[in-house]
């Protein structure tokens, strides 16, 4: 939309937005929203939300997936509350990671997006899945830009029960006291069955990730199956990236687990948030607080707010999930400070932020359905410095500026009722300003309305038998009860084998109005959207109180800062590099060919005068063998072709960590002796021929003459298969090798590097010397495995090169081909400065697989055991909003739960829960 149009809608908004405001404009509020609205279009936000079939899964399960890309624009639309989430015209591709708990690269998909969706499945094999929790996060290329914290995330736990014969929990609690902690834990091991493994001999230890050991012993299980672990450290530091290793003896064999020792011995935090940002002495205002235990979940506090003088002004109970409010009129010359009681019976102190004479305070009462009543007071200080002076005000939703007023300041007080109306469902950031231009009070509020997409299901009955067939009826219809075109994904899952909280889901809802606004992590989001009531009302405004969010920086916009931009908007598969001579100068105008083997896809661009070329808008699947040449330049087979490596998304912490199980056997039981019992359905004997076999000899240091001095046994050992999803080996080995710590493209010894010693690690690669970032060029697929060594044995690497430890990346061993008349044309064709790679291309999702049963004949039962039902990605209504689907109920009974999910063509979203029963 052109800035025209912006500052006719601007004017509308001023002069119908504060009847309780002057109505005379003034420079400056429409300076502010001006520029808001003119970066804000300039730089949209996309937002990725990913819809999951299941919220956990079994090792050798089909995560299935669809990927929504919405984004905030003015669509040419004058009403401010339908500019958001409108599919975004913005990217075409969206990339979709799968990281370990260890923040390590599992998988790395790169999604076609197509109207805005994209599909995808990853399939969790054993070879690259164990038992454990994954954070999963999605994002585009543009979003790259931005805070990493607006990808989507999600803990997805992962569980196997099958051919293991010990189940284990554990219990862990922790206490710091001075310079030590004292680490508790107790380990309860027992069978598939539940029986208790009593009398067991059980050794442990406990170890740092750079191989320190902070504790170790030995034990015997009691009775119940339990054993009792207790150390104390002085390295508190190092219990963050500390485990639990424990080992207990069956049937002469030890079966080792891990436990993370993360946040064990942390201290519950208890931060305060006044109302609009600061306490003002003499002024009432709203403290919020929340209490967060060490595991990143809500604590239950108690206690009371004394002043320096032992006089109690409050008592405080946290509300819901370790939030809490009061209300605080500070006095000149007091300090204030929260005595707390935790549920354990420990006690502690916190001061409360100081209040300042001098400021003006922001208060929203969301009470009432239809409107928000805004209150701001002025000090005497601030009311002195600034009467009669411009005081405005911009509410945000989004990146659409839909309401901003202005006065002038005649009284310390002022209260307005703004309409809900004008608001989108979501977010909003309503912020004060001085008359030039500063921020001074700032209050996210959530407005809820009824706008969301209504989406209803039906079937002919609501009881059916195993195998039956069900058809569903989908009828999508805005808010004003009009047909929508709506693109929709829906699951089925039976419930009784896929229990789960509703509250802790994330949702559509949850993740375009809520989350991805708002940093940190967000315990239970679907609780506010799940039954909404008056207390989930007030626990929502309260969460508003104590969240951050500063996705806009007002000060940046007004002082004209723009940012800079690494990463543009994708349209599609790009490869890019540069044509240069054999003396490296850039060829201008120069002809550069791409294409891939047996497929029909090939392009020819011109380079730019800096001899630059970009293959834009290519369509084509993963590991496919490209060729890039130089045919048809003046002496071309004497150019050299340089493509750019595309450097991947860091990695960055888990913000949705907390959602981590700790005892995913218990947890997720019901759904894993399904899955064995799954597993043993599918065991097929067949004629096994046992023939004898000689071990593949591992590429190692050995290999290398120059090498050949370090030990023969390294200190860790790394097999090559581990790192065949990543997009490059630079990406994945700077954070995934054990006891090697990587900053600022070096790699050192973690226990060197923690202490103050920051000497880097020699690198080889095929017996060669070279930089980190050497790597990034290097397929992760060709390598065979990677040693590390804490010291470099009789080599005199380190001596030599001034460094210390040593980590050895060998190749495989590169297939020898028969010299066949395809090869032999290869080697005999002109290769005009041709470079062979593999560019990464698109993931091939697959079909999701619904069998169909013959109503005329009967099956034994017990044989169809899916926990996903069905899993639809592409439900789209017809111009009547209308759309059907059908499918095979398997034979598990009991309640059968179909969540359906979507958005429409003018990005009203949609979720609705239908639930039947299968007898």
């Amino acid at each position: 939309m052109r800035l025209g149009k912006f500052t006719a809608i601007l004017f509308f908004l001023l002069a119908v937005c504060l009847s309780a405001f002057s109505q005379s404009d003034t420079v400056s509020v429409k300076t502010i929203a001006t520029k808001t609205i003119k970066y804000n279009n300039d730089y949209p936000f996309e937002k990725v939300y990913l819809h999951f079939d299941k919220p956990y899964y079994a090792v050798g399960d089909t995560i299935w997936f669809k990927a929504y890309v919405t984004a905030d624009i003015l669509a040419n639309n004058d009403d401010m509350t339908k500019n958001k989430h409108i599919p975004s015209p913005i990217s075409k591709v969206v990339y979709v990671d799968i990281l370990s708990s260890k923040d390590s690269v599992v998988q790395r998909l790169k999604l076609p997006v197509t109207a805005s969706m994209a599909y995808g499945d990853i399939k969790l094999l054993k070879e690259n899945y164990s038992e454990g929790n994954y954070h999963i996060r999605a994002y585009t290329n543009w979003m790259r830009n931005f805070d990493p914290d607006y990808f989507f995330n999600k803990t997805i736990s992962v569980g196997t029960i099958v051919d293991k014969t010990v189940f284990s929990t554990i219990s862990l609690t922790g206490q710091t006291k001075g310079e030590s902690a004292k680490i508790n834990a107790v380990i309860h091991y027992y069978t598939v069955d539940g029986r208790d493994y009593s009398a067991r001999k059980v050794s442990w230890r406990a170890q740092t990730g750079d191989d320190e050991t902070l504790g170790k012993g030995k034990g015997t299980t009691d009775a119940k199956g339990n054993i009792e672990i207790t150390f104390t450290t002085n390295k508190t530091a190092e219990l963050n990236t500390a485990k639990l290793y424990a080992g207990i003896d069956i049937n002469n064999a030890t079966i080792l687990n891990s436990y993370s020792l993360k946040n064990v011995a942390s201290p519950i935090d208890v931060q305060f948030f006044p109302e609009g940002g600061d306490l003002l002495n003499g002024i009432k205002s709203k403290v919020a607080f929340k209490a967060v235990n060490p595991n990143g979940l809500g604590a239950d506090v108690k206690g009371t707010i004394v002043d320096n003088s032992g006089t109690t002004v409050a008592t405080v109970a946290t509300q819901h999930l370790g939030m809490g409010v009061f209300e605080l009129t500070p006095a000149a010359g007091k300090t204030y400070k929260a005595n707390l009681t935790f549920a354990d019976g420990s006690q502690n102190s916190y001061n409360l932020p100081s209040a300042k004479d001098n400021g003006i305070t922001l208060a929203v009462n969301n009470a009432n359905e239809d409107n928000l009543q805004i209150t701001f007071n002025a000090s005497d200080a601030f009311f002195a410095a600034n009467q009669n002076k411009q005081v405005s005000i911009i509410g945000l939703s989004g990146q659409i500026v839909c309401y901003a007023g202005q006065t002038a300041l005649t009284s310390k007080t002022y209260t307005v009722t703004v309409l809900k109306s004008k608001f989108p469902s979501g977010i909003v950031q309503f912020t004060v300003f001085s008359s030039t231009g500063a921020a001074l009070a700032e209050r996210l509020v959530f407005v809820k309305r009824n706008d969301q997409l209504k989406i209803s299901l039906t079937t002919p009955k609501t009881n059916y038998t195993a195998r039956d067939q069900v058809v569903f009826n989908v009828n999508a219809k805005t808010a004003d009860n009009q047909p929508a075109l709506a693109n929709m994904s829906v699951t089925v899952v039976d419930e009784s084998k896929v229990p789960f909280n509703e509250n802790a889901e994330t949702t559509i809802l949850t993740s375009l109005l809520l989350t991805s606004d708002l940093k940190g992590y967000i315990e239970k989001p679907n609780y506010y959207f799940n039954k909404p009531n008056e207390k989930t009302t007030a626990d929502l405004d309260l969460l508003m109180l104590t969240q951050g969010y500063r996705r806009v920086s007002y000060k940046d916009i007004v002082e004209n800062k723009l940012p800079t931009f690494k990463y543009g908007p994708e349209d599609g598969l790009e490869v890019t590099g540069s044509l240069r001579t054999g003396s490296g100068m850039p060829v201008s105008n120069g002809i550069v060919n791409f294409y891939i083997k047996d497929m029909r896809v090939s392009a020819t661009v011109k380079t730019n005068k800096d001899g630059q070329f970009a293959i834009t808008k290519l369509f084509f699947p993963d590991s496919v063998k490209a060729v890039i040449n130089a045919k048809g330049n003046y002496n071309a087979n004497n150019l050299m072709i340089i493509l750019n490596n595309t450097t991947p998304q860091a990695i960055t912490p888990n913000l949705t960590a907390p959602d981590e199980i700790a005892n995913i056997d218990t947890a997720l039981n019901s759904y894993l002796q399904n899955d064995k019992k799954q597993s043993l359905n599918s065991h097929i004997i067949k004629e096994v021929v046992v023939k004898e076999a000689r071990p593949v000899k591992k590429a190692s240091h050995k290999d290398y003459p120059f090498l050949t001095g370090l030990s023969s046994i390294p200190d860790h050992v790394i097999d090559g298969d581990r790192f065949t999803a990543c997009a490059s080996l630079y990406d994945c080995i700077k954070n995934s090798l054990p006891g090697i710590t990587y900053d600022n493209d070096l790699l050192y010894l973690t226990r060197n590097y923690n202490s103050g010693k920051k000497v880097e690690v020699s690198i080889y690669y095929d017996g060669a010397a070279v930089d980190l970032t050497r790597l990034g060029g290097v397929d992760p697929k060709t390598i065979d495995q990677i040693e590390i060594y804490n010291n470099d044995g009789l080599s005199g690497i380190n001596r030599m090169n001034n460094t210390d430890g040593v980590v050895v990346i060998s190749s495989k061993k590169a297939e020898k081909k028969p010299l066949d008349k395809e090869l032999l044309n290869e080697l005999l064709t002109p290769q005009y400065s041709a470079v062979k790679f593999n560019p990464k291309g698109y993931y091939l999702t697959r079909e999701f697989y619904s069998p169909k049963y013959d109503a005329t004949k009967t099956g034994a039962l017990g044989g169809d055991l899916r926990t996903t039902i069905y899993w639809n990605p592409k439900v789209i209504t017809d111009k009547n909003g209308i759309a059907t689907f059908d499918f095979f109920n398997a034979d598990g009974t009991g309640s059968y739960k179909a969540i359906i999910e979507g958005i429409d063509n003018n990005g009203n979203i949609g979720r609705t829960v239908y639930k039947y029963t299968v007898k």
